[in-house]
């Protein structure tokens, strides 16, 4: 009885032992890893993606991650070229390329390339006025990523890119800009008011000029056509006035020498009735009479 009871103890432990030695053997990689084998202590290589077999107590494996990542520098103080001191903190993105590199040419790579970030970004704001740090953070970009990647690449890694996230200047800078920063909006503000000023006068001016123009050309159509008109009048006076003397005439052809007479008589007596005490009579009274009385004779 006690050597059955020992027997299956013995068989148990066999069976999780068997397990254990699977679990161990047999190592599922995914897609985007790969797995460092050692074997005896020497590298043979990276196995993966999928099911992996390593000989338990023999083969040793170190996961290495195929994905971009993202790390942060936290602030750095770093003095520019100019002497001013700024703190600077930005993300850097890296991807291993080489898996068997990334673990056999650097002991703690996360560690080793975030001290060379920190040493790189002083190295490169030591190198620029702090206006151009300011202004141009995508150069600085370029140079941390090309310096970065000049060191990591012997250790299978890739630098794809490197953002600065913020730069803060020391206090009186900070104050500084500000104060150039109102100043210029205020100029901006007063070259913008007179530029409108400006074109408001012009275009005030440029209205006035046409309205001018305008009732200039309208004051001259309306002397022509003035004129016109009084030329038109007149010649209608002209013309009226010749047809009436041409009626006097022609009627004056047809009155004799005895309605003249009787035409002259009518005009004395006008005179007659004036107050005057005066009667001036023309030398040719009696001649008129004369030719009055014959014409009454020899009717």
């Amino acid at each position: 009885m006690q050597g059955t009871t020992f027997l299956l103890c013995l068989a148990g432990f066999v069976v999780v032992g068997g397990f254990f030695l699977l679990a161990t053997a047999i190592k599922i990689v995914p897609e985007y890893q790969r797995l460092v084998v050692f074997r005896f202590g020497r590298c043979i290589g990276d196995k993966g993606p999928g099911i992996v077999f390593l000989i338990p107590f023999i083969d040793t494996a170190t996961r290495v991650d195929l994905r971009e990542q993202v790390r942060e520098i936290p602030h750095q103080t770093s003095i520019t070229k100019d002497n001013a001191a700024i703190s600077v903190d930005f993300i850097w993105y890296y991807k291993v390329l080489d898996a068997t590199s990334s673990v056999l040419q650097v002991g703690n790579f996360e560690m080793a390339a975030q001290g060379m970030a920190t040493t790189t970004l002083r190295a490169v704001i030591g190198g620029i006025s702090l206006d151009d740090v300011l202004s141009e953070r995508e150069t600085i970009n370029n140079l941390l990523r090309t310096r970065l990647d000049e060191v990591t690449e012997r250790w299978g890694v890739k630098v794809t890119n490197v953002e600065i996230r913020e730069i803060i200047p020391p206090r009186e800078i900070s104050d500084a800009m500000n104060r150039q920063m109102t100043a210029e909006r205020v100029r901006r503000a007063l070259v913008t008011e007179s530029t409108g000023q400006r074109e408001a006068a012009v275009n005030v001016a440029d209205g006035e000029k046409q309205a001018a123009i305008l009732q200039a050309e309208g004051e001259r159509q309306s002397a022509i056509l003035r004129a016109q008109g009084e030329r038109e009048a007149q010649l209608l006076r002209a013309e009226g006035y010749a047809n009436a003397l041409s009626k006097i005439f022609e009627s004056a052809q047809t009155i004799d020498q005895k309605t003249m007479t009787l035409q002259y008589f009518e005009t004395l007596k006008n005179m007659g009735a004036s107050p005057a005490t005066k009667f001036i009579f023309p030398m040719e009274f009696t001649s008129l009479i004369g030719n009055f009385l014959k014409g009454q004779d020899q009717e």
